[in-house]
């Protein structure tokens, strides 16, 4: 049978996709990360499905389960925060998958950057302030960063920053990344995105960092960072009334 990874969304369980709706009332396993999960969104699962919370579980023992379930001829789903594509370890799970001859499938999911921007009416790519978006973390304790990634670098783009995993070092990332932002750029800190207990934060790089701790934020939790989140900008050319609309021929 299948492993199907299933994008669980920001936590919301109307934010889900139809599919991951469907693979979920059809499993026989459901595996689910209990942190950053709200749990109604299990409410899609069948009655009498297994449902394993993988949050004291290591890598070995999630295969386990993943691979019995293949064995013993049932379709599993294993939830993943947000969307698969980013911070999911899907990667080292799916090798494993591979080796063991598992079939396995991807469904996406809505990535907390993008319900965290969609919260406070943002649009993270503003014309002529900024056109990229970086995603990315920092490490604590946690797996080391590759070299070329430091945030100095990414912030030397002035891009929007997304920082994940990063809420305990708030005060030491915002005071790296002052000199190119400025102090007085906007941040916003959404923890627990759509979900109850949902919080929104808002302020500047020079003083996000006391909102934080006033808030006592330990997880669950992504940092917006740039420009973009300001109510200026350009408009885009896509929709400018100069712009030539013939067709090409």
């Amino acid at each position: 049978m299948t492993v199907h990874f299933v994008g669980a969304g920001p936590g919301a369980a109307d934010l889900i996709t139809l599919r991951a709706a469907a693979l979920l009332a059809a499993a026989d396993l459901v595996l689910y990360p209990g942190t950053y999960l709200d749990g109604a969104v299990l409410a899609h699962c069948r009655d009498d499905a297994r449902l394993v919370d993988t949050q004291d579980l290591d890598l070995d023992a999630i295969l386990g389960e993943l691979v019995a379930a293949h064995e013993a001829g049932h379709d599993a789903v294993r939830l993943t925060s947000g969307d698969p594509s980013v911070y999911s370890a899907i990667a080292e799970q799916t090798r494993r998958l591979d080796a063991a001859g598992v079939p396995w499938d991807v469904t996406p999911g809505v990535p907390a950057y993008a319900a965290a921007a969609a919260l406070v009416g943002r649009e993270l790519t503003v014309p002529l302030v900024s056109q990229s978006v970086v995603l990315t973390r920092t490490q604590a304790r946690s797996t080391a960063m590759p070299e070329t990634e430091s945030l100095a670098a990414f912030a030397a783009t002035r891009a929007t920053l997304v920082l994940h995993l990063a809420i305990t070092r708030t005060r030491e990332l915002m005071a790296e990344i002052e000199g190119e932002y400025g102090a007085d750029c906007p941040v916003v800190v959404v923890h627990r995105a759509s979900q109850p207990g949902e919080l929104v934060l808002r302020g500047t790089v020079g003083d996000i960092a006391d909102q934080v701790e006033s808030a006592g934020l330990r997880q669950a939790a992504v940092i917006l960072v740039g420009r973009a989140l300001a109510a200026d900008g350009g408009e885009s050319w896509l929709y400018s009334g100069a712009r030539d609309r013939r067709p090409t021929v």
